[in-house]
């Protein structure tokens, strides 16, 4: 590029995460609190809803990928929630497992959850720095 020329990271547009099957994923992720934004079976996608952003998870078939366990280390996507312990509750509750209990840190709590295809996803709070939050 040119000194004249570059680019702007606007925000983001979704998040994409490769599941095995298109309707076993919508199932575990609305028993995880999502609401399906959209489902499109003949292309392999669905979006989910996050909060009232315009931005979401977007599931995508990807072909002979199977059950899986997390790798280690593994990218995660954290979402913010009112209360992560109050999350990691309703998350049992719906049969979906903890990867581990909920954790202090130096905002408020977290938890993490894998869905069937290894992708992990974190629900924090800002309990303890509540001004950092979307809701203050």
């Amino acid at each position: 590029m040119s000194d004249d020329e570059s680019y702007e990271l606007l925000g983001f547009d979704n998040v994409l995460l490769p599941v095995g099957d298109l309707g076993e994923a919508v199932g575990f992720y609305e028993r995880a609190g999502f609401t399906v934004a959209f489902r499109l079976d003949e292309a392999g996608i669905a979006g989910l809803k996050v909060g009232g952003e315009t931005p979401g998870l977007l599931l995508r078939v990807e072909d002979a990928l199977g059950h899986r366990t997390p790798p280690w280390p593994s990218p995660r996507v954290w979402l913010e929630v009112p209360d992560a312990r109050v999350a990691a509750r309703e998350l049992t509750a719906a049969g979906i497992a903890l990867l581990d209990e909920p954790s202090p840190g130096a905002t408020g709590w977290t938890v993490e959850i894998a869905d069937p295809w290894g992708n992990i996803l974190g629900f924090t709070d800002y309990s303890k720095r509540p001004e950092l939050g979307r809701r203050p």
